[in-house]
């Protein structure tokens, strides 16, 4: 027979005791809606946080019984509703070996127990690009002890975390203490549902208010219908209906209501108190139904067995609503207070019921201001005078049932889906503004201030008979974007510097494969336009006549390049013949990085062949042009070219020290060292000192605020360069430690403390997002970084600041295989 657990009666109804004064806490309001986000918000850098586009729900999800799995399913509806089914996917987690049958939202289900289950969850969000997870915390639904498996789960992924806390203890024992102290460091932030729990989260985990967002409990937007509308379907016409509904457990204390229905009756005959709910299947596998047939037989006892109706199955969201629908007076009689989330009290709210409840700790905050009635836990009697006082009149009943109603207009799911996105878009701001470097990463060891072996795996891969390919999916060549002439001209300059720089195995493959990107820009120069097309498709058509003014610029500075550095006679005639007729046209642009591109190329050519008066003309044009556009500019506090740091940044100054160093022309070296070093101190991070390169989402105007991200790699190879090119003019080692600080953000001495040089394929990936690196690894990253690698391998003999290692030798076999010269 079941034994009701003793529980003394709580005569008195209070707030549970706190630890710290209240003035010491932050009072956390509701969340604004996401339209409200541009005059609520502090401010920020320009560019503004998108929302997430893909977001997975890791929580459990119908059909399991339970309430969490309830709460999630209509979660994800609710946000798919709002903002697009495609963003959302689910990972429940499975209680039993079996598993459930879930919908098609679900892509993964964890099983509790099993550790490596959720290890591999984390491989699989990695991998398949999700931005956010929003994980729903309940101790009791994931393994180990205190639910600690889950810890495993956030340690390993590289994507923001935003946690909605369903239970936050008072008095956690010490493994459930350390588990939520985590929980909370690895979050992002947390979502919680009452005042109460945000007040225990700062005072007892010590979690500060300002990263706590109270959303509440959602609930389904219900028409304010009369009682009477649905009791038919439960035929109980005619009758005044108490409901109490959820999962049966014994701490739900629906004793209480029976032992109060002699009391009730004897004053409203047609009185029915509606039980619906299996029982917790936790419960059932545990004890068996010994609580229904506890509650069956005491019913019987009291001679109220035809007024109780036990309603044994699984409430479905649709059946919920008639339930609620159909009842006059909802009642929860749990026998704890420990309880800061009830979904089942949310949902009666919503509705606009008449509400009797225990004063557990949700009821107290839900249901003040007269929104329904407190009775003291475990007191029959008390629930039997309020329930008579309540259908003895109607106009107070239907008063509470009013405030519950409009107050709830606030919790529908509509605007808790709001709610959670304008907690996702203050995650993505934050990460944007102060990037967090996650647990993984912390953990692991970076190889700083010394050069990689050169491993052109990545690099063949992205060749082929055509050129250089654009773009990858991860590490595979993207065929569907064809080509460009940027890439095509950024791979000839580094073949190039290679084949002149190394005397071994890689000097016959790069010099084979600088006619290959040669030919390229060859077919690429559109000679009726006298420009250079960029995007060629994979169909081997162009998609334009003409390409940008940038482009051109960095087509003439790979030309350039082999100008001055190529041995091989034919590749420096099919050059120079396209350098002459192409170089011309840069004479009538506007843009100071096509001029500057345009620079470093002609540059390279007079290097070797300085009596071309035609190129010594435009060098000087186009470097006069650099500089009064410096000079017209700069102010004390923006020494810079334009009123915007945009892209390919470092390039300007270089174009400057470059020339101006061949020209004997110190007001341009001047100018260009000055402009470097306020660039350098302008992508700073004052807090580690690591390289920041100024983000592409927004840049960086004057005036205004700096973008942080996204942070590409063009940025840092660029650096490298121009630092060098200062240390080779000024022979000042500090230009030498700027140019390893920027090559160090490719090793992983960066804002996230990630690696964007992949030393297994010899590729880089494509940039730090606020939370993550680009997993794709493109041309115009990998050449960005093998770039760099040769110029600083072109350091002189190591000093105490970083060794150049062995590039062409020993550093290349330890990484692995090199590359075979029919890769090349």
């Amino acid at each position: 027979m079941y034994q009701q657990p003793f529980l003394a009666n709580q005569e008195l109804m209070s707030l549970p005791n706190t630890v710290l004064p209240r003035e010491k806490l932050e009072i956390v309001g509701l969340r604004p809606l996401v339209r409200e986000e541009v005059s609520a918000a502090r401010p920020r850098s320009q560019s503004k946080p998108s929302l997430p586009s893909r977001i997975a729900v890791i929580g459990n999800y119908l059909p399991r019984q339970c309430g969490i799995a309830t709460f999630t399913t209509d979660l994800c509806a609710a946000i798919s509703a709002e903002y697009g089914t495609a963003r959302l996917l689910a990972l429940p987690v499975n209680d039993t070996e079996q598993g459930y049958d879930y919908p098609a939202r679900v892509r993964w289900s964890l099983a509790q127990d099993d550790l490596k289950s959720y290890q591999e969850a984390a491989e699989f969000l990695n991998f398949n690009n999700i931005d956010m997870v929003c994980l729903q915390h309940e101790y009791g639904i994931f393994g180990g002890p205190a639910g600690s498996h889950v810890l495993q789960l956030l340690r390993g992924l590289k994507m923001p975390v935003v946690t909605t806390l369903h239970t936050v203890l008072r008095e956690p024992n010490p493994e459930q203490l350390v588990v939520m102290e985590e929980i909370a460091e690895l979050s992002d932030r947390l979502i919680v549902m009452s005042q109460l729990s945000s007040q225990f989260l700062q005072e007892i985990f010590k979690v500060p208010g300002s990263k706590i967002d109270m959303v509440p409990h959602g609930v389904p937007d219900l028409p304010f219908l009369d009682p009477n509308f649905y009791k038919d379907r439960f035929g109980v016409e005619g009758k005044a209906v108490l409901l109490t509904f959820g999962l049966l457990s014994p701490n739900k204390g629906i004793e209480n209501v029976i032992q109060a229905l002699p009391q009730i009756l004897s004053k409203h005959k047609n009185v029915v108190y509606m039980v619906a709910g299996a029982t917790h299947p936790h419960v059932l596998r545990r004890e068996g139904d010994s609580y229904r047939n506890h509650l069956q037989a005491l019913a019987k006892e009291v001679g109220v067995e035809a007024n109780v109706i036990f309603h044994d199955r699984f409430v479905s969201p649709e059946e919920m609503v008639e339930f609620i629908g159909a009842a006059d007076i909802y009642i929860t009689p749990y026998r704890h207070e420990a309880q800061v989330v009830s979904g089942t009290l949310a949902y009666a709210l919503g509705a606009g019921k008449a509400i009797i409840s225990t004063p557990y700790w949700h009821a107290i905050e839900l249901l003040d201001d007269r929104r329904g009635a407190l009775v003291p836990f475990q007191d029959p009697d008390a629930i039997a005078r309020k329930t008579v006082e309540l259908l003895h009149t109607p106009a107070i009943r239907h008063a509470m049932r009013k405030r519950a109603y409009v107050f709830a207009r606030e919790m529908v799911w509509k605007r808790v889906a709001q709610g959670y996105m304008e907690s996702f878009i203050h995650v993505r701001s934050d990460r944007m503004e102060t990037p967090q470097v996650r647990f993984s990463t912390r953990v692991a060891q970076k190889t700083l201030n010394q050069l990689p072996g050169l491993n052109l795996k990545h690099f063949n891969r992205l060749t082929d008979d055509t050129g250089m390919l654009q773009h990858a999916i991860f590490t595979i060549p993207n065929y569907a974007e064809g080509y460009t002439t940027d890439d095509n001209a950024r791979a000839l300059v580094f073949t190039v510097l290679l084949g002149q720089m190394d005397k071994g195995q890689y000097r016959e493959p790069a010099h084979d494969s600088s006619f290959r990107y040669l030919a390229f820009l060859q077919h690429g120069f559109n000679p009726e336009k006298g420009r250079f097309r960029n995007f060629l498709g994979y169909d081997r058509r162009w998609n334009e006549a003409e390409g940008s003014e940038d482009c051109h610029g960095r087509a003439l500075w790979g030309l350039g390049t082999v100008l001055g550095r190529s041995g091989d006679e034919g590749l420096k005639c099919a050059a120079g013949r396209l350098f002459e007729v192409s170089l011309p046209t840069v004479m009538d642009f506007n843009s100071p990085r096509a001029w500057a591109y345009a620079l470093l190329g002609i540059q390279e050519y007079l290097d070797s062949y300085a009596g071309d008066r035609d190129a010594q003309k435009i060098r000087s044009v186009l470097s006069t042009r650099l500089l009064e556009m410096y000079e017209s500019v700069r102010t004390s506090d923006w020494k810079w070219f334009e009123n915007v740091l945009a892209y390919g940044n470092a390039r300007l100054p270089q174009a400057m020290l470059l020339v101006g160093s061949a020209c004997a022309d110190d007001r341009m070296v001047s100018s260009g060292l000055e402009a470097l070093d306020w660039l350098l101190k302008t992508q700073h991070c004052e807090t580690n000192g690591h390289f920041v390169p100024i983000g592409s989402q927004g840049f960086y105007r004057k005036g205004g605020a700096k973008a942080r991200f996204d942070q590409q790699p063009l940025e840092a190879a660029g650096a490298v360069s121009a630092c060098l090119q200062a240390y080779r003019v000024t022979g000042d080692s500090r230009w030498r430690s700027q140019a390893w600080s920027a090559f160090n953000w490719f090793l992983g001495d960066n804002d996230l403390q990630l690696a964007l040089y992949d030393s297994v394929t010899g590729g880089c990936r494509d940039g730090l997002h606020p939370d993550r690196a680009n997993e794709n690894q493109g041309a115009e990253s990998t050449l960005s970084f093998l770039m760099a690698l040769l110029e600083m391998s072109s350091l002189p003999a190591p000093d105490s600041f970083g060794t150049s290692g062995e590039l062409f030798g020993a550093s290349t076999t330890r990484l692995g295989t090199g590359p075979r010269s029919e890769d090349l």
